[in-house]
């Protein structure tokens, strides 16, 4: 693995300037080496489109791909219908009735299994009808027509109106070579494409053409080589904000014709495979697989929400994560012998900067042995982080997925004597070179090495840590080409191709099982670099590897809002950027960023500049520290829209285009975004600016800071002052309040401020409170407090009514709220309400 050590001019473009120097030291192992490139951003922009537009406006040349011809035996079945296409098998099954199933098998035998995406295929049954002619084949539930033509073989789905969802080039329906297949569709010029997880660039796909495999973005190529730093092709350059594919993997991709946004579309391909798509040709693209089976899920729609609402039926939901891990929290890679790391933890205290979480990179460790402590550096842990905890911090500390390969060391030597590392097809241990040297790779396909490594993840946090950071594992396997290590399922062996983009979700899957076990009166925190469709159910993700530039403090928002419609809400970017040394102003607006990050972490890089928030004096430290008391402030409103994402499934951070799909402008406006139900955020991300242009949709909003009332439907230039965010909250909201504290340990308050924001329009206008201990899954058996809030105008008359639900829980000291009113002359009230109902007129 090469990780960066020193960045001593990071990517960037500002001020007029296009000229990129980039100057580095990375570390490989033990050794190093040195890179320096120098280019025009312009002349390399106008060198790929003269020597690149043939590509970029046609797909590749597949003719060679066979086609599937005819149509040659039918059968009805329980869902829908299994069809004999010439030597293979199709089968079409409605899961819900807009959601349909599209499986083709190889060989003719169905892989039932295709990855570990969807816990389970237990699904109701769906009424639909069958009908069929001598040329067409046609099934409809109430929500989808299936049109199968017969001869030559080809499918459309469709909306019961005739909107075509799933529409196939000509003889493209389904084409195949060897263990490779493609399928193409139809699309206009103005179609709006979005999801496929972590992508980098704008929010909308259209016009790119996307790589799905997990790739350790600073390390050498996937195929074992070193990229060319001289490529001119900045979708190979790691360090630019439009570089592809990323650690992330998950092949939800949505449809929307036209820029207005209209009725959404999406289709799920449950393949692990390394995927291709092709959104560049004019009037069509291309979707397109290694290997594996095709096995896709078509959502009708028509609402993003609608779609998202059944991905997660699929896929799952977030688990409800601890108060504390939605708090700030401090990272570094740097050696904190354990004297340097308590005094970090004392600095945050004196200086009265809320933070609940201290991180440990991989110096912590004895010679990178994961599960292991250097005792020089920490010779009585669990006193430390005891001593951590009593002032209100939580330890988290890395693993990797590299075991050490060396004879005495127990977790090798149990591995190995328990075969649970990935094999060569030679039987041999795979051997990859990552920081401790040559390791050894657990094969978590195999149920027994997931249960083996969450049985060390139970005893590595038994000394006090209260979660577990999982890094390195695309998997990263250094300088040595991944493609020799297999996988064992069922006994078969693998090929690493099929589980690549998995290996980071199952080692997810093994630790949240062992930490469960370890705590199980505790909700656990993983957070993990790398993943795929379902990693919700077990683990946040940041985005990795970012830099100290102003174009991936951008590219961050839309990266974050495509993992939200991606069905992954815990997500966050590292704060002040991880390479390079970042500079005061940054870190400043990145801060104020990251306050309305769902994940929210400040880490970078060693051998950098310090970038804590003290790093670039008093000013620096005043509105860094102002920023994050903004997130302490707003935690009961954060931890309700955390709530209701794990019970629905919905976004935390989504773009406007979640909930406006129908404004044609929302896609134009892609670094701001929603917040939860009720704000709008829109970070400053540009060198010097102290203003900044902001769309507001539908509707009226008002100035969080001043009150001021803003129409929607338009844009406005705002105030935007190194001490400021620009926020804006939805008129009709109720957005409770609490007062800082320095850290979530023992959070209780005693009362809880209501912002009530009035609204212009008469109608009904509804907010959730949702409180409970925080830390365990009490409130699975009632014991919280849900208070629904509905704010009522009729003319000049507003009525608030509260009801409440659930039973309470033993730490709750709440006994009312402070009501205060924006937008109206009503002066501020208190109340005494914990549970029941009240009704407030105003």
């Amino acid at each position: 693995m090469i990780r960066i050590r020193r960045f001593t001019n990071p990517l960037q473009v500002a001020g007029g300037s296009h000229r990129l120097v980039l100057e580095g030291l990375f570390l490989a192992g033990k050794g190093c080496m040195t890179f320096v490139f120098r280019v025009n951003l312009l002349k390399i922009v106008s060198w790929i489109w003269t020597v690149d537009k043939e590509r970029y406006l046609k797909m590749e040349n597949r003719d060679f791909y066979i086609k599937l011809e005819e149509v040659v035996l039918m059968q009805k079945t329980r869902r829908g219908v299994l069809l004999h296409v010439d030597e293979e098998k199709v089968k079409l099954d409605f899961i819900f009735n807009d959601v349909l199933r599209i499986k083709v098998s190889q060989g003719g035998v169905f892989d039932a299994s295709p990855t570990f995406a969807i816990p389970q295929d237990e699904f109701g049954d769906v009424p639909f009808t069958l009908s069929r002619s001598d040329e067409k084949l046609q099934l409809c539930s109430d929500a989808l027509r299936v049109e199968v033509e017969l001869n030559p073989f080809s499918i459309q789905v469709l909306r019961t109106n005739g909107e075509a969802i799933l529409d196939p080039v000509d003889e493209w329906s389904y084409r195949f070579l060897n263990n490779a297949w493609c399928v193409r569709r139809r699309k206009k010029e103005g179609d709006v494409f979005v999801g496929l997880g972590e992508k980098t660039g704008g929010l909308n796909h259209q016009g790119r053409s996307l790589t799905q495999w997990n790739t350790d973005i600073l390390a050498p190529a996937h195929d074992g080589s070193v990229r060319d730093d001289q490529n001119p092709d900045l979708t190979q350059v790691p360090t630019s904000n439009v570089f592809d594919p990323y650690y992330m993997s998950i092949n939800l991709l949505y449809h929307l014709p036209g820029a207005q946004g209209g009725a959404a579309s999406a289709s799920f391909m449950d393949n692990g495979y390394e995927m291709k798509y092709n959104l560049s040709a004019e009037g069509e693209y291309e979707i397109q697989a290694e290997g594996g089976q095709l096995t896709e899920y078509i959502f009708a729609g028509p609402g993003i929400p609608d779609i998202l609402k059944r991905f997660a039926a699929l896929t799952g939901k977030m688990q409800a994560p601890p108060l504390w891990a939605l708090g700030h929290h401090q990272c570094r890679w740097f050696r904190y012998p354990e004297k340097e790391w308590k005094a970090l933890g004392q600095t945050y205290r004196e200086k009265q900067i809320p933070c609940d979480g201290l991180w440990l990179d991989i110096d912590y460790m004895d010679e990178y042995r994961v599960f292991t402590w250097n005792t020089d550096d920490f010779p009585d842990i669990t006193s430390t982080l005891n001593e951590l905890k009593e002032q209100g911090f939580r330890a988290i500390t890395i693993i990797d997925p590299g075991v050490k390969y060396e004879k005495g060391y127990s977790v090798y030597e149990e591995g190995a004597e328990r075969n649970l590392f990935c094999k060569t097809e030679g039987g041999q241990t795979y051997i990859g070179e990552v920081w401790p040297g040559r390791t050894a790779f657990p094969d978590f396909v195999k149920e027994e090495a997931r249960a083996w490594w969450g049985r060390l993840n139970a005893e590595h946090v038994q000394s006090g840590l209260a979660g577990i950071w999982n890094d390195m594992n695309e998997p990263a396997t250094g300088a040595q080409s991944p493609y020799a290590m297999r996988f064992d399922r069922d006994g078969a062996n693998h090929a690493h191709e099929r589980y690549h983009n998995q290996y980071a979700m199952l080692m997810a899957m093994g630790t949240y099982e062992g930490m469960r076990t370890a705590m199980p009166n505790l909700r656990t925190f993983i957070l993990s670099r790398a993943g795929f469709a379902g990693m919700q159910r077990y683990a946040a993700n940041w985005t990795g590897d970012n830099c100290s530039t102003w174009e991936h403090l951008a590219m961050s928002i839309p990266m974050n809002c495509n993992l939200g419609l991606s069905g992954h809400p815990f997500v966050g970017s590292d704060i002040g950027g991880f390479c390079g040394d970042t500079q005061e102003e940054l870190l400043v607006r990145w801060y104020q960023y990251g306050v309305f990050q769902p994940f929210m972490r400040n880490h970078n890089c060693t051998g950098n500049r310090s970038q804590y928030p003290w790093s670039f004096g008093e000013k620096a430290e005043a509105l860094i520290k102002k920023a994050i008391e903004l997130r302490y402030r707003l935690l009961p409103y954060i931890y309700t829209s955390f709530m209701q994402s794990a019970e629905e499934g919905c976004p935390v951070q989504k773009p406007l285009l979640y909930d406006y799909q129908d404004d044609e402008n929302v896609m134009n406006h892609t670094t701001e975004y929603l917040f939860g139900s009720s704000l709008l955020i829109a970070p400053v991300v540009e060198q010097g600016a102290v203003k900044r242009e902001v769309y507001l949709p539908q509707g009226s909003w008002y100035c969080y800071h001043t009150g001021v009332l803003f129409n929607g439907g338009e844009s406005c230039l705002v105030d935007a002052p190194m001490d400021t965010i620009p926020v804006f909250v939805k008129a009709g909201a109720v957005v409770p309040e609490a007062e800082v504290v320095e850290s979530t340990m023992r959070y209780a308050p005693c009362s809880l401020d209501l912002k009530v924001y009035l609204p212009l329009s008469d109608g009904s206008y509804h907010s959730t409170l949702f409180e409970d201990d925080g830390l365990t899954d009490g409130f699975l058996e009632n014991r919280f407090l849900k208070t629904d809030f509905t704010v009522i105008k009729s003319g000049e008359e507003y009525v608030i009514e509260l009801e409440s639900a659930g039973e309470g829980f033993p730490e709750h000291q709440r006994k009312g709220f402070h009501l205060s009113f924006v937008g109206g002359e009503f002066p501020d009230r208190k109340i005494d309400f914990v549970k029941g109902q009240m009704r407030i007129r105003l």
